[in-house]
């Protein structure tokens, strides 16, 4: 039986395309093996925003050829579709696919097996319009499924390759995202995440069409119990969006709302397409219409020409803002972009200090939210033994509104919706007490 190993870098959309990918092998009857034993088929899905991303992409395809120099290696992914030329110049690399015509990849692996030449099958993204439909109707964790709505990005952010390696903003079909939901509610999923590149602008490119209006077809799926939204611009938020938030019991008390940085100035050599002041208006109408809502975000520290005082400014407006999590990077220059071509790059070690100082207010941020709900019943979906002490019979989840809960409980409590009362916060996970697990309602058949 044909062998086939992945290895995925980076991003959550990645990690989806990797299980699209690995469905087609199995079609075909491949049995899927560890990357670290040897295959006859090895697939890289590679990651390039950052320049550190095209490094562990290349030691990883190196590694593949070292594992078994006679295995097919093919490479898919960012990496692959900005710099093929360079991927192709590595020893040992037989095919390149991009971002995009994933599908051929079983045919081009039997070109390869009859013809035994090296295939570059990248193409230009930018003239990509279609989704490119990859079903995945099956993920190895089984609590919550990943919903893939869209592709690509119309933003142009001054530090993001993102444009140029997954193409411009293109939504999937809406017959075809319900589809998909109803099959993984099917499957026993009861949470859904819908993602993609750049989730919120879904509908942008369908006439008559909206995020809005995806939102309100899916809180008709039968048997379907929460819908998170993985990443979200202030911008994105249309009072539209904000009266599914408010009036659907499914949608999840939890948005992901990158800010980037607190300060106009940043926000315009960033190219962000909001001011600190819309993007609080946003936040106070989430507040007012869900109470409790968390709200986590992005900051990239020390983006070329910030300085103390704009720094300061971002740190007063994020301490304003609430965030119940901030996950926190500094700046790295990413080749290719006009942020890595600006002048007056920041200090690494002024850029240490200021992350330091953002991720403690970070985790300030994430223990007074979770110190809210000391008392509280949450429901919860565990998704796993607790990993600190997998036989201790503790159990580990998240809440709707994002609290993961560590609580005593049962292997069949996997996947199930449980009631939790909070009875101890913490900075990344908080403890609770089971109350009742909610019985699932008959799934309605398809």
């Amino acid at each position: 039986m044909a062998t086939v190993a992945f290895h995925t870098l980076g991003c959550k959309v990645n990690f989806y395309d990797t299980e699209a990918i690995w469905q087609l092998f199995k079609n075909e009857g491949y049995e899927q093996v560890d990357f670290e034993q040897t295959a006859d088929v090895y697939v890289i899905n590679t990651c390039t925003v950052t320049n550190t991303g095209d490094k562990k992409s290349r030691q990883m395809i190196r590694r593949a050829i070292r594992r078994n120099p006679e295995a097919i290696v093919a490479v898919t992914g960012c990496y692959a579709q900005t710099s093929p030329a360079e991927i192709m110049a590595i020893p040992g690399v037989d095919m390149v696919i991009g971002t995009q015509d994933r599908e051929n990849i079983l045919p081009l692996v039997k070109q390869f097996e009859t013809d035994r030449q090296p295939i570059n099958a990248v193409r230009n993204i930018m003239k990509t319009r279609q989704f490119e439909e990859l079903d995945v109707p099956d993920f190895a964790d089984r609590t919550r499924a990943f919903l893939k709505i869209q592709e690509g990005c119309n933003n142009f952010c001054t530090f993001c390759i993102i444009p140029w390696s997954r193409g411009l903003m293109r939504s999937r079909e809406p017959q075809s995202v319900i589809a998909q939901a109803r099959q993984l509610v099917a499957a026993g999923y009861q949470e859904i995440v819908l993602t993609g590149i750049h989730t919120g602008g879904y509908g942008e490119d369908i006439e008559d069409y909206s995020l809005a209006k995806l939102l309100w077809d899916l809180d008709k799926v039968e048997g379907l119990k929460r819908i998170r939204i993985s990443s979200i611009e202030a911008s994105q938020i249309t009072d539209e969006v904000i009266e599914v938030l408010k009036s659907s019991d499914k949608m999840c008390r939890h948005l992901h709302i990158p800010l980037q940085a607190g300060d106009d100035q940043v926000l315009a050599r960033m190219r962000r397409k909001y001011t600190t002041s819309e993007f609080a208006g946003k936040i106070e109408r989430l507040h007012e219409i869900m109470p409790d809502v968390a709200i986590t975000t992005d900051i990239i520290v020390g983006f070329p020409g910030e300085t103390d005082e704009m720094f300061r400014n971002g740190v007063e407006f994020m301490e304003r803002m609430k965030f119940s999590e901030m996950h926190v990077f500094p700046y790295s220059k990413r080749t290719g972009t006009p942020a890595a071509r600006m002048e007056d790059q920041v200090d690494e070690e002024i850029k240490n200090t200021r992350v330091h100082e953002l991720i403690d207010l970070s985790e300030k941020m994430q223990l007074a939210y979770a110190q809210k709900f000391i008392g509280q019943v949450l429901e919860v979906i565990p998704e796993r033994a607790y990993k600190g002490a997998p036989d201790s019979g503790l159990y580990s989840g998240y809440s709707d509104n994002y609290v993961q809960l560590v609580f005593e409980g049962s292997e069949d409590m996997i996947g199930q919706v449980c009631r939790v009362k909070v009875t101890e916060a913490g900075v990344n996970e908080s403890k609770g007490q089971l109350v009742r697990v909610l019985e699932a309602a008959a799934v309605v058949n398809l």
